[in-house]
């Protein structure tokens, strides 16, 4: 049974398709805004649902990181068979897996919304007890509801199962083994405010990617949940779009 909002959607459009990729304990719903935005723009969008996610806490424990890129292996191969160019544009975690993604498969752009490479201070991720400690326990996972949003979008999880949060701790680790071999034209975009991914990890990420075209962009009075903010969203929206729309405009007047 999937909560209302953990939805996969899709949305037909032209042969530029976008896969859109939600974070740890997200939902699909939180993207729906920004996949309607570049919908109407001319993009086919499918955003995929994270194994474990959108149903019970429980089922997401059992999930790995290798479960949830399995998901998104199989959104590329659902998007490439009805799109000729796939771009990738993940939020949070969803950001780790899209460049991870572009390593294995052909993408024209990769979209990176406030990548956790490294976890805000305030987070206190260096207590968190070790992975054998961690089975069965669970701790709260607070977000102040969200208004003017989809309906959907505040059905996140309210706890969070210890043992996952090392598995995401995990892929950010894979992804920064494999960091120079993102080569893929990318945009980064972070919030100044983001009390859950240390704006450094923009830093980060700009500095050691090898993409010859790499853009970074930070929103000085934003946090983490930018495909949702009020005010700072449609900033996204606009940037993401005009970011995907760069290299068709170009190759149309070739």
């Amino acid at each position: 049974m999937l909560l209302h909002g953990a939805e996969p959607f899709l949305l037909p459009g032209g042969q530029h398709g976008v896969l859109l990729i939600h974070g740890f304990t997200g939902l699909p719903a939180e993207l729906r805004l920004l996949g309607e935005y570049l919908n109407a723009r001319g993009f086919t969008v499918l955003a995929i649902r994270l194994a474990g996610h959108g149903t019970t806490v429980e089922d997401l424990s059992r999930m790995g990181h290798e479960d949830w890129m399995d998901s998104v292996r199989d959104g590329y191969a659902i998007l490439s068979g009805i799109c000729e160019r796939v771009s990738i544009v993940g939020h949070s975690m969803g950001a780790v897996f899209a460049m991870l993604l572009s390593i294995e498969v052909e993408a024209a752009h990769v979209v990176s919304i406030c990548a956790p490479i490294m976890i805000a201070p305030e987070q206190g991720i260096e207590h968190l007890p070790t992975r054998e400690a961690c089975i069965d326990r669970y701790v709260p996972k607070a977000r102040r509801k969200l208004e003017n949003v989809p309906q959907g979008a505040n059905n996140t999880y309210r706890r969070m199962p210890l043992v996952s949060i090392h598995e995401v701790m995990d892929v950010i680790d894979i992804l920064c083994k494999e960091i120079e071999r993102v080569s893929v034209p990318i945009l980064i975009m972070h919030g100044a405010r983001d009390h859950t991914a240390d704006p450094k990890s923009a830093d980060y990420l700009y500095e050691n990617v090898r993409s010859a075209r790499c853009e970074k962009f930070i929103l000085s009075e934003a946090g983490h949940l930018l495909p949702l903010d009020i005010g700072i969203r449609e900033r996204v929206f606009e940037r993401t779009a005009a970011f995907l729309l760069e290299d068709t405009v170009q190759e149309r007047a070739l």
